[in-house]
This record gives C-alpha cells, structure tokens and sequence, in this order.
C-alpha cells in the first residue's frame, strides 16, 4: 500500500490516504519519495480549474527520492538510485513527437497528477523514461521545482536556441521568473526583469537580473520600447500584451509559461509591423530535463525553497496559495 494525502472535493481539505498501486509495471520503476515540490498547478488541479480533476486526488509532481523498485524491462535505472519525476509520468513513445525525441509534445502523455496518484506520499511510481537520474552534487532538498518550473523556463531557452547575446525581459518574478532569471544569466543574456514589488525588484537583482523595471509604471514601460529581443512570461494573469509586444524588438519574441487562462487581446498590426512572434510552451522531454540539471549544477543554480514537513501539506499549499512563498514551497517526508 502507498500511504499518501488526497483530498474528496474540490479544493477539499488532505487527508491521509492510502492505496494499491498493483503489480509493478514491466517499464515501471517506483520511487520512495524524499521531497516534492508544490506548484501552482497542484491547486489548479486540487480547485479543478482545469475541468479534469479526479477525486480523490493527490497532488504533487516534482518528485526527488531514489529509486526502490525496478520493472523487468527496464535497464537504464537501478534501485537505490537518486532520480525526479515532473509533470510527465508516462509517454506513447511511438508517435513522431516521441520518436523525435519532443515527449513532451506527446499527445498521450500521461500527467503525474491527472488520472493517476502524484508524489505528496510515501511512494510514487512512473514509466521509467519519464523518470530522470539526478547529478550526485545536486542537492535534494531543492531539486523538486527544477521538474517543473525549472524545466518550463529552461526549455525555450533550448527550443528557440537563444542567443547568449539576447537582451530578455522576465514578467513576473515568482516561482517561474526566479528561476527564469537565473538560467539567463548564466546562459550569458542580459536579463530585465518585471515586477511591480519593490522588494522583489531588489531580490530579482540579487538573483542575477541586469536591471528591473516597474511593471505598473505606464512611463517606464514605454521608454522600454524596442528594447528586448525576447519576453518570457511567468504569470497566470491578464496584463497589457500589446505594450509588453512594443517593448520587443523587430523579430522579437513575447513567449508564455504561466497559464494564464484569459485570451490573449493582440493588435495583429504590431506583430506584422515588426515581423513580432507570439508562441509558448510546455515542459520540456526528459533529455531536455538531463541537460538543464547539468546546466544547473555546472551554474550553482538552485531554487529558492521554504520547506514543510509533508504532514503539514495544507499548511504549505496555502503557503502557495496566499503568493507570498519565497519562491518555492517543497515537502519533506518523514
């Protein structure tokens, strides 16, 4: 049995939980969990914004501990082996997506916390090539979020191969942005950061931000224009998009992480003035999450975390839900 929280309802309180996991999968492996990262996508599945939410549901898909049991199939992983798991746990591995090597594009990819049991327990298991080796020096305690806000900003990093040159803007400095910053500035970029908090305009140039500018100041917005040649947004709210689109250089790039669920209100003429592109992206593949964790140990970049025992795991998820987590809010077990 697998001892976990789950909540009956939606935006229910968790309660401890157990159930049967089955026999092993022969592409399985199982993971005894040391720490999970909470994101903000645990509470749109727990709140059910997404409309596909299964009850009882237990949240939790940046997974780190070591790895106790091994399918028969599986050769790359071995019990007793430091590993994470993000928001991919299983893939089809015989569409093109897959085959080129994009899983994270698989239209049959399997969430970790959609349909099935995440990692807020004491185990949690997952097809074996959704499941990545952690490098030995990176620490667990903050590893989690790497899985999923780390890899949501490293991968267009990579998918538009950004030039170390590029002047980027980061909107919102949060759990994604923190970490956005960070990853530019050791990709060799001049990173400007977004935010109308005066302390985090401080905090963003400790992180490794060139410059921050007042998100709500109309003023300073529009010096700004023809500035950057890519903006990368974290948040999950409306903003003024065709300003931010102005900021952008010709050929410019304004690129979305954060699920914001409003439609996007673009005037067609500043995209086709400047030859501007709007797009966004996903998690990135497994290959993809190996590179960024080297990339990481290689930069000292490690995400900000404040940690609870996973038995306050209602404490800690209204730690997220109140917005005031510095930066990443990350359960311990045991």
């Amino acid at each position: 049995m697998i001892k976990a929280y789950a909540a009956s309802s939606t935006g229910g309180e968790l309660q401890p939980f157990e159930y049967d996991p089955g026999p092993l999968g022969a592409d399985q492996v199982e993971i005894e969990v040391d720490y999970c990262g909470i994101c903000h996508s645990d509470l749109s599945m727990l709140d059910n914004e997404w409309g596909m939410t299964r009850y009882p549901f237990v949240p939790g898909h940046e997974v780190v501990g070591r790895v106790v049991a091994v399918g028969a199939s599986v050769r790359h992983l071995k019990s007793g082996q430091r590993v994470g798991l993000g928001w991919h746990s299983s893939y089809c591995q015989v569409c093109s997506e897959c085959m080129d090597g994009d899983h994270n594009l698989c239209a049959k990819a399997m969430g970790t916390i959609v349909g099935r049991h995440g990692g807020f327990a004491d185990k949690v298991r997952a097809q074996a090539s959704a499941v990545v080796r952690l490098p030995e020096s990176l620490p667990l305690e903050s590893a989690g979020p790497l899985f999923c806000a780390g890899i949501t900003v490293f991968n267009p990093l990579v998918q538009f191969d950004l030039s170390p040159t590029a002047k980027v803007g980061v909107i919102g400095i949060g759990g994604l942005g923190h970490l956005a910053i960070q990853f530019l500035r050791a990709w060799g970029c001049e990173v400007v950061a977004f935010t109308s908090s005066e302390s985090k305009q401080t905090e963003a140039l400790a992180l490794g931000a060139h410059r921050t500018l007042n998100s709500k100041d109309p003023a300073v917005l529009k010096a700004a224009t023809g500035s950057l040649d890519f903006l990368i947004s974290t948040v999950n709210v409306k903003l003024d998009w065709n300003t931010y689109l102005e900021i952008l250089k010709p050929r410019g790039r304004l690129h979305f992480v954060g699920a914001t669920l409003e439609p996007l209100d673009l005037g067609v003429f500043s995209l086709l003035g400047g030859q501007r592109s709007v797009s966004g992206s996903p998690v990135g593949s497994p290959a993809t999450i190996a590179r960024m964790l080297d990339f990481a140990v290689r930069h000292d970049i490690q995400p900000k975390v404040e940690v609870y025992p996973m038995s306050r795991c209602n404490e800690a998820l209204a730690r997220v839900r109140s917005g005031k987590a510095r930066y990443r809010v990350v359960l311990k077990r045991g």
